[in-house]
């Protein structure tokens, strides 16, 4: 990084993610939301999305093709070719923020390869406030190919309270594994204009 420090890009680039993260809790009426529970300390979001393809190509995807479903829209650099899964107890869901900069967006705590990845942190702007989650990509055969949940659970402090951000937390994660659906289906880097 040259001309600016990182901690006023990080500021500046959180700043524009909870911009983007209040667009959405605005748009929020639009976004077809599976918000289980909120409440001023924290939320519970739910999604799942059936992939034509079996659960080893689903999963395969999910990890080595994270670049190339996960929007660049949703990242700190705003490239997706900069993410990375390391699917290991752990491991990590990481950034890459040139000249060896970097951010651990969320911590692999569980991996069942084939069946389930556990994340543990706050995804996005929500690393920069007071709340830790819990997030789970399940993957179940089903006779359309495969499932995948993803559940994810946040609690902890924001001054006026997490629940207005649930929906806003549901909608990106919606937009997300559409976006896997389509990679796998497809084929299609969906980062690709």
């Amino acid at each position: 990084m040259t001309g600016i420090g990182m901690g006023s890009f990080m500021r500046n680039k959180s700043l524009q993610l909870l911009g983007r993260v209040a667009m959405l809790v605005l748009m929020s009426v639009s976004v077809r939301a599976e918000v289980l529970d909120a409440a001023p300390n924290g939320f519970t979001v739910k999604h799942s999305i059936v992939i034509a393809a079996s659960r080893s190509e689903v999963y395969g995807a999910s990890v080595d093709g994270f670049p190339q479903w996960w929007s660049g829209d949703h990242t700190i650099s705003g490239n997706a070719d900069n993410l990375f899964i390391t699917a290991k107890p752990l491991g990590c869901f990481c950034e890459r923020l040139g000249q060896n900069g970097g951010v651990v967006h969320m911590t692999v705590t569980f991996v069942n390869p084939g069946v389930m990845l556990r994340f543990t942190g706050g995804l996005g702007p929500l690393g920069l406030m007071g709340v830790n989650g819990n997030m789970t990509w399940e993957f179940e055969e089903h006779e359309q190919g495969t499932r995948v949940t993803v559940n994810y659970a946040v609690g902890g402090y924001l001054d006026g309270g997490l629940d207005v951000l649930a929906a806003a937390v549901d909608g990106v994660l919606i937009e997300q594994f559409e976006r896997l659906g389509k990679f796998v289906e497809t084929g299609e880097n969906q980062n690709t204009p």
